[in-house]
């Protein structure tokens, strides 16, 4: 039996969420990947294969707003801009795929902020 490193038990992670997880057009999947500096969200329609709405930490849109270091604000304003984005879109019921991470820290920032934002999940 192999040891399986991080990446690996988050990616084993992933597939046992997904397999049971499709977004559709009346509630697509809000999917979350967080990296080391940076978090990114996407609201997927995967009946259609279509990308509703995307935002992350390199948006033009934040780029200038984040400051310096704290990865958690962030990720909220991060949460707050996909929200609108899917506000403008008339989506308000999504499902939430926190992609394998743990639903803490950045992951649970950005979810609550969208929650605030008006998505329903």
């Amino acid at each position: 039996m192999a040891v399986l490193t991080k990446k690996e038990s988050r990616e084993k992670r992933q597939r046992r969420i997904r397999k049971n997880m499709t977004g559709t057009a009346e509630r697509p999947r809000l999917a979350i990947f967080r990296s080391a500096k940076h978090i990114y969200a996407q609201v997927i329609d995967d009946v259609s294969g279509r990308t509703i709405a995307s935002a992350s930490t390199l948006s033009k849109d934040l780029r200038g707003g984040l400051g310096d270091g704290n990865k958690t604000d962030a990720a909220k304003k991060v949460g707050a801009l996909v929200a609108e984005q899917c506000k403008s879109k008339d989506v308000t019921k999504v499902v939430f795929d926190r992609g394998g991470f743990l639903y803490h820290g950045r992951v649970k920032a950005l979810a609550d902020a969208a929650r605030e934002g008006g998505l329903d999940f």
